[in-house]
């Protein structure tokens, strides 16, 4: 953790959910291994991921983040890569994949818990998280979690104007609000362009449309090693040394 020597008063604490709060890239990587299998007598895995990837970036704009998106770019895939051969039988399995997916339990990452509830003890707490709304809600609760939070926000897109917005009505705006997460591009540049502070925490292979370089000589830049520094930091940025 850097040792940064100036106090703030953060008044607000947002937290993203996916890969920072309890697994699961790990189950898009598991799904998008069962779809090479499927294909595997049509392409090579790298040109399969490249295709996929492909259409992922094409289709975010349509039909959001989630899992539901997802798989409709997985069927898209199947159907381009196979030139329209790939079988009824495999679109089948794409689509329980995907049910699959969409039932998986919720297992929280380490000191998930423990961190919300020590923030929450200074500050009030926020869920912000992007993707398929039935889906998040459906993950808060099974998480355990979800009465911890002053509010929860289910967003299309993270930008500095939106993390304004939820850090306004919550708090004191973003100069009082800090944000923790798994994705550079979304959870910390734009937090910290509009004007708050920006907590990295990676985790696992970050999927490729979420990667960013750190930003160089940011004073509100934060990068921790888990959850579990998060008080600390916290403590710290309160002039608590």
């Amino acid at each position: 953790m850097d040792t940064k020597s100036f106090s703030h008063s953060i008044t607000c604490v947002g937290f993203d959910a996916d890969d920072t709060l309890w697994h699961n890239e790990t189950f898009f990587r598991l799904t998008q291994a069962r779809l090479y299998e499927l294909l595997s007598d049509f392409t090579d895995r790298a040109t399969l991921e490249r295709r996929l990837l492909a259409a992922e970036r094409r289709n975010i704009s349509h039909y959001g983040f989630g899992i539901k998106g997802f798989i409709l770019s997985m069927v898209e895939t199947a159907i381009e890569v196979t030139e329209a051969r790939v079988s009824a039988k495999a679109i089948g399995e794409i689509v329980a994949a995907g049910r699959e997916m969409l039932s998986h339990p919720i297992e929280l990452l380490p000191h998930a818990r423990t961190a919300v509830e020590q923030a929450a003890k200074d500050h009030k707490v926020i869920l912000i998280t992007k993707g398929d709304l039935l889906d998040q809600e459906r993950k808060l609760a099974q998480s355990g979690l979800d009465n911890l939070f002053d509010g929860v926000e289910i967003v299309s897109h993270k930008t500095p104007a939106v993390y304004k917005k939820i850090f306004t009505r919550y708090g004191q705006g973003p100069a009082h609000g800090l944000m923790i997460g798994n994705s550079m591009k979304s959870d910390v540049l734009p937090m910290i362009e509009s004007g708050g502070i920006g907590v990295f925490i990676p985790h696992g292979v970050p999927w490729a449309l979420e990667e960013a370089p750190a930003p160089e000589n940011e004073a509100n830049f934060f990068e921790l090693n888990n959850l579990g520094a998060l008080a600390p930091l916290l403590s710290k940025l309160r002039g608590n040394n």
